[in-house]
């Protein structure tokens, strides 16, 4: 029934890369490493790491008819990722400004480009992609009013993932077809619209109320919490020594939506998903450190 296990609707970037000794403090120079470029983009990263992992993956997204734009493509088939939804043209290729430090964690400022420009109406122009798809996965670095109309465009049937990054308030339908809301501590903040009381399975429990199937609130190195109507599930971090967490983040949330497409508990597809976000911290970049099946079984207790 359908042709792919996940479609990925969302952001495309080119990553500029500097590592320094300390991140700038305000109106502060600091030097850094040599630039490095490398295809990004939450969207295109998720793609990627779905694909890498052995998922059918689509892309819906846009990119400039530039350099920027042909070197996510390259990317995106590279790691086997059906391109067909990539529209070109209208605005150049979105860019992400990252430092990262030698701890390994990362600021980064975007700057969206072609990802301003991917609308409603491309949505239900690639109505054709939504009906071939078991999960669509979604997150806010394109309008908001495109990731709307993903939403009143689901098959039934289709499972909808949302990490709202960056985050920002989400209308009752767009937080209703969310299985799950995956956010982090500062996601979490901002989508219950204020200050969180409390343990972090009383966050996921105030974000299940505001109307989500289930939530999932990812804490760094203390693994992963899922909220579901039946009560909440602790997974434990999987310990590496981390190198880059650029795209750690989309690699948990395409392995997450995958597994969970495929029908695994929710609480199996998070532990396998914090084993695929551990494999790629302990590599630079973010989709080139993005593993394989076979990669994350070697990290152990992973299946192929």
């Amino acid at each position: 029934m359908y042709d792919y296990d996940l479609l990925v609707v969302g952001s495309a970037n080119a990553d500029l890369v500097i590592g320094v000794e300390r991140r700038p403090g305000a109106g502060e120079t600091v030097l850094g490493s040599d630039l490095a470029v490398h295809p990004g983009g939450k969207g295109a990263n998720q793609a990627v790491a779905a694909a890498r992992l052995g998922a059918r993956t689509a892309l819906l997204a846009r990119v400039g008819d530039d350099g920027n734009g042909r070197l996510l493509l390259d990317s995106q088939r590279a790691a086997g990722v059906d391109t067909a939804g990539v529209l070109v043209g209208g605005a150049p290729t979105g860019v992400a400004l990252i430092t990262v430090d030698p701890s390994g964690d990362n600021s980064i400022v975007v700057s969206p480009g072609a990802n301003g420009r991917l609308t409603p109406e491309d949505v239900r122009a690639a109505d054709p992609l939504l009906g071939r798809s078991r999960v669509v996965s979604a997150q806010l670095e394109i309008p908001l009013e495109t990731v709307v109309e993903v939403v009143r465009r689901l098959p039934q049937g289709t499972r909808f993932v949302l990490n709202p990054s960056p985050p920002r308030e989400l209308p009752e339908e767009v937080l209703a077809a969310c299985d799950p809301l995956i956010v982090n501590e500062h996601e979490a903040r901002v989508i219950a619209g204020g200050e969180l009381e409390g343990s972090p399975e009383d966050w996921a429990r105030a974000l299940l109320a505001l109307g989500p199937r289930s939530v999932v609130v990812t804490l760094g190195a203390e693994g992963a919490l899922i909220a579901t109507a039946e009560g909440t599930i602790r997974v434990p971090a999987v310990r590496v020594e981390a190198v880059d967490t650029t795209g750690a983040g989309d690699a948990f949330t395409a392995a997450l939506a995958w597994k969970l497409g495929c029908g695994e508990e929710p609480a199996e597809a998070a532990a396998y998903a914090a084993r695929v976000g551990a494999v790629a911290v302990t590599r630079a970049g973010a989709q080139v450190s993005f593993p394989t099946a076979d990669e994350v079984a070697a990290l152990g207790g992973g299946d192929r």
